[in-house]
């Protein structure tokens, strides 16, 4: 084990010490071996978990690069950890997202235009009439990823789309009380919109703080079982940053 974080301490330091730069090919192992004091599959290792991380880009018959170490994409890959968390854990990070997308929502209150307004208000529309649970976890994770789209940087989405991407498996809306989630989840839903509207971004971040914790009360109280395989797609590989629904 020390040698792998030995070869791994080695690689990073190449990287983020700038020998290395985005898209540059690595030396041979030999010589990395070599310059490293470790083995070749300690070397080979640290290189399949930076690959595994998106940092790594290794190409049969040609080598291993560097990739292009744009945040988005690294963080992105977050979400084939927490994808495998269990719901204690999931309910660990809920502050943090609790954080962000209220930072995220005053951020869009300065900055949505009224078309921006008007596709959220279409999404909520249908959001508040459909029944189905497909429907309603695919058009809820569409409206918080657009306001974090649209007050936020990709990196920032990025991250919020991770800290979502497990809520995905767990089907709130089908427990008991689902009809009451349902009706506080679409006024927690119009709360934000409403403080977009007006361009409050302290009403938003209040709105969409409170939006989050009513989904944490929830799942404390129901703590429903996941779902394997529901909404299973990695965060933000669409055309405009997607994730989780966060009801």
């Amino acid at each position: 084990m020390r040698a792998l974080e030995t070869a791994l301490d080695g690689l990073r330091a190449l990287i983020a010490g700038g020998d290395l730069q985005p898209r540059d090919r690595l030396p041979s192992e030999s010589e990395l071996c070599e310059r490293f004091g470790v083995s070749r599959g300690s070397l080979r290792e640290a290189i399949r978990m930076l690959s595994a991380l998106g940092v790594l880009d290794t190409r049969h018959g040609s080598g291993t690069y560097v990739g292009d170490l744009r945040a988005a994409p690294i963080l992105e890959n977050l979400s084939l950890t927490v994808g495998l968390l269990p719901l204690d854990s999931l309910l660990e990070l809920t502050e943090l997202r609790r954080a962000l997308e209220s930072h995220a929502a005053s951020l869009a209150a300065a900055r949505i235009d009224d078309a921006d307004l008007a596709a959220l208000d279409a999404l909520l529309t249908e959001l508040e009439v459909t029944t189905d649970d497909t429907d309603q976890s695919r058009l809820d994770h569409e409206f918080h990823m657009r306001i974090v789209e649209v007050g936020a940087n990709s990196a920032f989405a990025a991250m919020v789309a991770v800290l979502r991407s497990r809520s995905r498996a767990y089907h709130l809306f089908s427990t008991n009380d689902g009809a009451a989630v349902k009706e506080l989840s679409d006024a927690g839903h119009r709360a934000i919109w409403h403080a977009l509207q007006t361009r409050d971004p302290m009403a938003a971040a209040a709105a969409a703080a409170a939006h989050v914790t009513q989904t944490e009360v929830w799942l404390r109280k129901h703590r429903p079982p996941a779902v394997v395989g529901s909404h299973a797609h990695p965060a933000g590989r669409s055309a405009r940053v997607r994730s989780a629904p966060g009801r």
